[in-house]
């Protein structure tokens, strides 16, 4: 007398597709949200690159002109040293500078992960979840 069921309720088969829906829409969601947050990660590795690169063409530049310079400053300023000496002084004093440079460039690229953690780890849970042991 209290059976509740009635012919609108879901049969197990509707329900059992329902939630193998619900998992492949979730399945799919996850995997844009890795594409979006891999393509978002890509652009700051991509901004970073182009900053390197923009600042060492230009130190590039700059910097063998202006070597030029204090090389022969600095020989007009102590005629005693060779130019040799001038050359070696400038160069291992720019090859310092580069070295700083570069390790900054190397700080900012490690200061972030190219790959999403978070959305790669659940995406796995998946995966482990969704094939047959």
């Amino acid at each position: 007398m209290d059976n509740l069921q009635t012919k609108d309720d879901p049969g197990l088969a509707s329900l059992l597709t329902g939630i193998v829906n619900d998992a492949q829409e979730l399945f799919r969601q996850q995997l844009e949200l890795f594409r979006r947050e891999l393509s978002e990660d890509f652009e700051k590795s991509r901004a970073a690159g182009v900053i390197l690169l923009a600042g060492a063409a230009v130190a590039s530049i700059g910097g063998v002109l202006l070597c030029l310079a204090l090389v022969y400053l600095l020989n007009w300023a102590v005629p005693d040293l060779p130019l040799w000496a001038c050359y070696a002084i400038v160069g291992g004093v720019g090859t310092v500078l580069g070295i700083i440079l570069i390790y900054q460039a190397k700080a900012q690229f490690a200061s972030f992960n190219p790959l999403p953690d978070k959305t790669a780890e659940a995406l796995r849970e998946n995966l482990q979840w969704k094939t047959p042991k």
